[in-house]
């Protein structure tokens, strides 16, 4: 406080501190401002928390809901309904490899099969084949199931063949009742083989030693890192020439008289064209699914009854399924109609 009897010398003008200007521009200069600050921090952290939650929760949905489909997805399967519809031609496809797990397995084909031949408007099946074969377990279930069918529903069947119908693929299209090609169609390879690698000269160039430990002198046949006796060979060689004969004969009971028999090499696993086919009793004619639908079956509307992989197991390959069966089926060993 200034003393008002207190004199100053001449020129001397007393220092007072000037009240606050900029206090509206600073908040620190209001009364209380620090407990504002911690308010408004406050409240936003607890708007984090809630934006926070709100996210969290909108998650787990979202995974929750993305399961509930795949689940629903798991039981269901794009095959048409079973329902009676008008008179049509019913298509079951059989592409790519022939296989358990793929497209064209038994499981799928057949249950495509039973679908189509129980729907009474469907007026005959076709089989759109374009696969250069395989397992001929899986093709000898096909075949079966065709004749059992016809024999059953009393309805005709009909392969049509695409780009390629080879080995297996033949396998089941000769249970049909004719096979329709096309003039540049692959037709034909009937044969059997077991393909694999060796690799035990390799090791011992580089100084590997295999330690394969086995109960039974033949419990490591065909391991690739093991040499294959003569003995060990001639037995594969017997059970593929078996195999090879149930193929023929299954060729012969489906296609009878109209297969020439003096063809070279009808049997030897060579391929022949689509208009080569024809001519050797292979296939019956030149056609397609509208032909056959149109001209052979006289229903032209034709309705898709082939089974797929749904949505869950597509998503599941992607994720590393088909990385692992492709592991396994390059490293198997079993016979394979191709």
């Amino acid at each position: 406080m200034t003393d008002p009897n207190r004199t100053e010398p001449a020129g001397f003008e007393p220092f007072e501190p000037a009240p606050s200007t900029n206090m509206a521009k600073d908040p620190t200069q209001r009364p209380g401002w620090e407990r504002a600050t911690l308010e408004k921090l406050a409240f936003a952290s607890l708007n984090e928390q809630k934006a926070t939650r709100r996210w969290k929760t909108f998650t787990r949905l979202a995974w929750l809901a993305f399961f509930v489909f795949l689940a629903w997805a798991a039981f269901s399967r794009s095959t048409p309904s079973t329902a009676k519809t008008s008179a049509h031609t019913a298509v079951v496809e059989i592409k790519g490899e022939i296989a358990n797990g793929s497209d064209a397995s038994a499981e799928f084909v057949v249950a495509a099969m039973k679908t189509a031949f129980e729907d009474e408007g469907a007026k005959g099946v076709v089989l759109l084949i374009n696969s250069p074969g395989g397992s001929p377990v899986q093709a000898g279930i096909i075949n079966d199931e065709i004749k059992r069918l016809k024999a059953k529903y009393k309805k005709p069947v009909y392969a049509v063949v695409e780009e390629t119908c080879a080995s297996a693929a033949y396998y089941i299209a000769a249970a049909a009742d004719k096979i329709y090609v096309d003039k540049a169609s692959i037709v034909g390879s009937i044969g059997v083989l077991m393909d694999g690698f060796g690799f035990t000269g390799v090791m011992e160039k580089v100084g590997v030693e295999r330690r394969l430990l086995t109960a039974g002198e033949n419990k490591g046949f065909l391991d690739p890192f093991s040499p294959m006796s003569d003995a060990q060979r001639a037995h594969a060689q017997t059970m593929l020439d078996q195999i090879h004969t149930q193929f023929i004969n299954v060729v012969k009971a489906g296609r009878g008289d109209r297969l020439k028999l003096d063809t070279p090499g009808l049997f030897s696993g060579l391929f022949w064209s689509g208009e080569q086919a024809v001519e050797y009793g292979l296939a019956d004619q030149l056609g397609n699914v509208d032909y056959v639908a149109r001209e052979v079956i006289k229903a032209e509307e034709v309705i898709d009854y082939t089974r797929r992989d749904n949505v869950a197991e597509k998503l599941a390959k992607k994720f590393g399924a088909a990385m692992a069966e492709t592991t396994v089926r390059l490293m198997q060993t079993t016979p394979v109609l191709r």
